[in-house]
């Protein structure tokens, strides 16, 4: 593998791979908030990608009203996963969380693929025309605010977890809930919140990486796998690990199939993600004693 190809390998895996992290960072705040685990969190990715494309391309709405609408709805799915997916269970100490929020997941593609259909389709954007050239080797605009994207809203969760009142309460519910709810924070509407932003995370994901990826109502669910791996590699217990862990698989996975083709990279990386656990169960950055999901 030459120096150009090996150059495209890391700068396509360090964007699909700021997407896993943007996704996974759905898992660790809601796992964060209510010990629960979002996996219908492909399913949001997937409308992120399918209404940017219907509402921008096939509708032809403005850029700016598009993202705000193709958000506001991976809201309110994040939301709908909550309320149908999770209250019911958590109410009567039951794990059966994990599987409504596959179904609801499962639901969800079934729903776009009658109405979306279930041919992929290509979506265009000037982001990816535009860019520049390093050695000779061509990179867009898109590919360099994918990654840059993906860490400040890292960061800017990091730090309105530490320096914002929301924040602050979620932080506290994370760390003790039944001592947050003695102090009169409503848990439960935070909860609520957590899965609201978990939607928004992946909806912003999918957005992003439609340009680049074709759009199918069947996306979302390697996706959504892809991300709770990199969640699990890095440590969902920590935000910053979560995206490292999805940059190190995203470059991983990108090198293998330049280097030996795609039909056994996510072999590869998959095996990969395995032996760390094996090596340090709570991932690379994660912290002892964390119970994981």
């Amino acid at each position: 593998m030459g120096w150009s190809e090996y150059s495209s390998a890391l700068i396509t895996g360090a964007g699909i791979g700021s997407m896993y992290g943007l996704t996974a960072l759905g898992y660790y705040i809601t796992y964060a908030i209510s010990r629960t685990v979002n996996f219908a969190q492909g399913a949001s990715l997937m409308l992120g990608a399918v209404l940017s494309f219907t509402l921008m391309q096939s509708w032809h709405w403005p850029v700016s009203l598009a993202i705000v609408m193709t958000l506001f709805c991976c809201a309110l799915w994040g939301l709908t996963v909550e309320r149908l997916g999770i209250q019911p269970f958590l109410r009567r100490g039951s794990d059966s969380w994990l599987m409504a929020t596959v179904a609801l997941g499962l639901i969800a593609e079934n729903i776009v693929l009658f109405t979306f259909g279930k041919d992929p389709r290509g979506m265009t954007s000037s982001l990816t025309q535009a860019g520049f050239s390093v050695a000779g080797l061509r990179i867009s605009a898109l590919q360099v605010l994918v990654p840059v994207v993906g860490f400040a809203i890292a960061a800017l969760l990091v730090l309105g977890m530490r320096h914002t009142s929301a924040g602050k309460a979620l932080a506290a519910i994370a760390l003790n809930t039944p001592a947050a709810r003695l102090m009169g924070i409503d848990a439960g509407r935070f909860v609520t919140l957590s899965f609201m932003i978990s939607g928004m995370f992946a909806g912003i994901a999918g957005m992003m990486i439609a340009p680049l990826y074709t759009v199918s109502a069947g996306m979302g669910t390697i996706f959504g796998i892809k991300a709770f791996a990199a969640a699990i590699l890095g440590g969902i217990d920590r935000p910053g690990g979560v995206m490292a862990g999805g940059l190190l698989l995203g470059i991983v996975e990108s090198t293998l199939v330049t280097a030996i083709g795609s039909t056994y990279a996510q072999m590869f990386t998959f095996g990969l993600t395995i032996l760390v656990l094996v090596v340090k169960p709570v991932g690379l950055f994660g912290r002892q004693g964390i119970r994981k999901v």
